[in-house]
């Protein structure tokens, strides 16, 4: 058993027959939309397993160093809006300019919550994620989304956005206690 969920469509016809009810007809069959997008060549939704997965593609492309290796796992026609830099980065130069800078702290990141959707040539995980600078020991927590799109049967970024924890840009003793709740 590989443990995935398939949605189905059933029907059952019960009888009463010797003081019990007893299932006399049973149907199920798979859902059309699963078939359709089947024989449409179109891909099939991707697991939730393997859509956290492609974090760690994009974070072991930081672990290189290498600002094209990160801006190579962004689509053709990207956006991201980075956490320490208030212009959107909406072509592979400006998201390797980008990681130019960045990548001299030696981020590593781990996500600490992930929310999935997906569908079947897309695909969608954001959370909470927390880099570590390698260079200084610095932590940062951040929310993120990755909206990934499968391109040339390659899953890319196509809108990551990452920004720094409100608590953490705005002093917790300055909120109003109804906010912290």
């Amino acid at each position: 058993a590989t443990g995935d969920k398939v949605k189905a469509r059933y029907s059952f016809i019960y009888k009463f027959e010797d003081g019990q009810w007893k299932i006399a007809h049973h149907h199920s069959s798979m859902m059309p939309e699963a078939q359709l997008a089947a024989s449409s060549g179109a891909p099939a939704p991707i697991p939730d397993a393997e859509v956290r997965s492609l974090f760690s593609l994009w974070n072991n492309a930081l672990a290189t160093l290498d600002p094209d290796e990160v801006a190579k796992r962004y689509s053709k026609a990207p956006c991201l809006l980075p956490t320490v830099s208030d212009v959107p980065r909406t072509d592979y130069d400006s998201i390797k300019a980008y990681f130019v800078d960045f990548l001299k702290k030696k981020p590593q990141g781990v996500i600490l919550e992930s929310y999935v959707t997906s569908g079947p040539d897309w695909c969608m995980d954001d959370g909470i994620y927390e880099f570590t600078m390698g260079a200084t020991g610095d932590k940062v927590k951040a929310r993120y989304s990755f909206v990934y799109t499968n391109e040339d049967g390659e899953w890319k970024i196509a809108h990551h956005h990452s920004s720094q924890m409100p608590e953490e840009v705005v002093a917790k003793a300055s909120l109003p206690e109804s906010a912290m709740e």
